[in-house]
């Protein structure tokens, strides 16, 4: 029982991340978009980059790419939330039942992967550059995030015992 009561802390705390990073993002627009604005634009890269016809300089594609990071983060804080409320639901069941009420947490978690990793490391860090900006560069923080969020999920998918 206190693994089982473990995994479903773990995926709250997930879950309460994710919320208070996309409650930052709407209350305090201006300070985040301007990290996209300015990864998007590329205009902190190193000068004479041969890639900068990536770059986007539309603002309304901005906040369009703006509100899809915070719709990502929205939605893996709401599928981490249902997969810690199903997982309370089946806490004394089967390990079986158990594990099948799995599945909500492992979609908020693929989420939060495609987030932080594929939205900021690979399309950010790498398509856009971003890992060449000393001031714009956001890889530390999707690294902390979506680590984590792998860390738990590998925990949470391990096999269960049946509830004493």
């Amino acid at each position: 029982m206190p693994l089982r009561l473990s995994k479903i802390a773990m995926l709250l705390g997930l879950a309460l991340f994710a919320f208070l990073v996309t409650l930052n993002n709407i209350v305090d627009y201006g300070s985040n978009f301007a990290f996209v604005q300015h990864v998007l634009s590329m205009d902190t890269t190193f000068e004479g980059n041969a890639l900068m016809g990536r770059a986007i300089t539309t603002e309304w594609m901005w906040h369009a790419g703006y509100w899809l990071i915070i719709a990502g983060e929205g939605l893996t804080a709401l599928l981490l939330g249902i997969g810690a409320i199903r997982l309370l639901m089946a806490l004394r069941a089967p390990a079986r039942d158990f594990h099948a009420a799995k599945s909500w947490a492992v979609l908020g978690a693929t989420t939060g992967f495609l987030v932080w990793f594929v939205g900021f490391m690979a399309i950010g860090a790498e398509w856009f550059l971003m890992w060449q900006s000393d001031i714009w560069n956001g890889q530390q923080p999707a690294f902390r995030f979506y680590i984590t969020i792998l860390a738990v999920i590998i925990f949470v998918m391990q096999p269960d015992e049946d509830a004493i």
